[in-house]
């Protein structure tokens, strides 16, 4: 009779077992258009399976970056940081799952007592015994409403997340490396324009000086050629300052001192790429901050069926077995064994109205996570819009950069012909070199925004994805 009590004990478990109070959940719905609405030649649409994988920086074709990005992922702290958090995410969610199954517990324990003389309700026996003991422990928890299938649900749902976390430290790390690597090369390129603006300046200064002895220049425009070049030289040191700063930048993302880290200028400009654009729906799987906050809101769906799952009683089956002896050395006998096994079922009669507010806490919490999902969807949408839209303008703008630079070096050339010729005054020549200058470094810093535009599209598309 008590065996079939127990086999239909079970049997109802097994049968209620499957029942889960968490709402049926799906990805919190968000708005999504069927293109995007920047769109031009310099950011083409592609199918998903063209976008660059892995290495995405290789674009730059630059060996020397490629160097850095792969220091960068073997040493930066902050990605060891949160490849460790990663780590202790997955450790959880394998401990939630681990509740799914029975635990067992082995003791054996070996006593020497002896029973007061004066003990409640004592009738005869020894005063002073021995107890062996060996034997194991079961405890099993059913899960009827599927609190523990909704606990390892939502620690696997935030370990996802904290994977995705990673998988956004490292493109963050990939793109801030490649960022300031394009500006450390612009300051190069700066640097190199100067040097020829100098040594041109030089010899500006030493016709102005044969000139000035000759009685065919004033010291008016001596001064003046010395100005401009003591001015270029000044720019050079300033640049040479923003350089270092630059460098020590890289060392820190690269896990390196930057008293020992250094990098040496380049004399080539790095090409510009064109990064194809996907539909956006394909963002909302690329994109590991989006992932990370589709996750946290599936574990806080998971927390509610956890929350509602308080108000009814828990099943648990517990049971024991071994052997027990008041001495000897014959413990492992068959007259020593004992068992014991029961079920126990325990609910809440009066709780103040704690599962209630409960119920409210993690039905607010999932409310939070879906809103922050769609935040962190329309921001990405406007992220991409945004890189979408100034690469576009940029490469316009760099076209008429080009013929404004053109424009300006002829100005130059004719303002020193004049000049030579007695026709036109040294002012007219220092203008001219101060506009050619002005719109090289403007030409130098336009072609650095337009490659740093091209990370951040990356960056914001999802960068290397699978």
């Amino acid at each position: 009779m008590a065996t079939a009590r127990l086999l239909l004990t079970a049997a109802t478990a097994a049968a209620l077992a499957g029942c889960s109070l968490a709402p049926a959940y799906a990805p919190p719905a968000t708005p999504v258009a069927a293109a995007y609405k920047e769109q031009g030649p310099w950011t083409p649409a592609a199918p998903a399976d063209a976008q660059p994988r892995g290495q995405w920086w290789a674009m730059f074709a630059d060996p020397v970056l490629d160097g850095l990005e792969a220091r960068a992922e073997q040493a930066n702290p902050s990605l060891a940081a949160a490849l460790a958090a990663y780590d202790q995410a997955r450790a959880l969610a394998a401990q939630a799952r681990a509740g799914l199954v029975p635990e067992i517990d082995g003791a054996a324990t070996t006593q020497r007592a002896r029973r007061s003389d004066k003990a409640p309700l004592r009738v005869g026996g020894p005063d002073a015994y021995s107890t062996n003991q060996a034997g194991a422990s079961v405890a099993y928890e059913i899960d009827l409403w599927g609190r523990l299938r909704n606990l390892a649900a939502g620690a696997g749902d935030r370990a996802q997340a904290s994977g995705a976390d990673l998988r956004s430290m490292r493109l963050s790390l990939q793109a801030d490396l490649a960022d300031d690597y394009l500006t450390l090369r612009s300051l190069d390129a700066q640097i190199r324009l100067l040097d020829a603006t100098v040594a041109a300046y030089a010899r500006a200064l030493q016709l102005t000086q044969i000139l000035h002895d000759g009685g065919n220049a004033t010291g008016l425009d001596v001064a003046r050629a010395q100005t401009q070049l003591s001015t270029a030289k000044a720019q050079i040191t300033d640049v040479a300052a923003q350089r270092a700063l630059m460098e020590h930048a890289i060392a820190a993302l690269v896990g390196e001192s930057a008293s020992s880290f250094s990098l040496a200028p380049v004399g080539t400009a790095l090409p510009q790429p064109r990064v194809a654009v996907s539909a956006p729906s394909v963002l909302l799987q690329r994109r590991p901050d989006i992932a990370a906050a589709e996750r946290r809101a599936a574990a806080a769906n998971a927390d509610v069926g956890v929350a509602r799952a308080a108000f009814f009683p828990a099943l648990t089956l517990d049971g024991s077995a071994g052997w027990q002896t008041a001495g000897g050395v014959n413990l492992l006998s068959a007259p020593n064994t004992f068992w014991m096994v029961g079920p126990q079922l325990v609910g809440a009669l009066f709780d103040g109205g704690r599962r209630k507010a409960g119920v409210r806490a993690s039905r607010a919490a999932f409310d939070q996570a879906s809103a922050n999902y769609r935040g962190v969807v329309l921001n990405a949408f406007r992220d991409v819009e945004d890189q979408i839209a100034l690469a576009n303008r940029l490469a316009i703008e760099a076209k008429d950069q080009t013929e404004a630079v053109t424009a300006a070096r002829r100005t130059e050339e004719l303002a020193n012909i004049r000049y030579k010729q007695g026709v036109a005054t040294y002012l007219d020549v220092v203008t001219a070199q101060t506009a050619a200058l002005t719109a090289e470094q403007s030409a130098i810093q336009l072609n650095t925004r337009r490659l740093q535009a091209s990370v951040n599209l990356t960056r914001a598309l999802g960068g290397a994805w699978s």
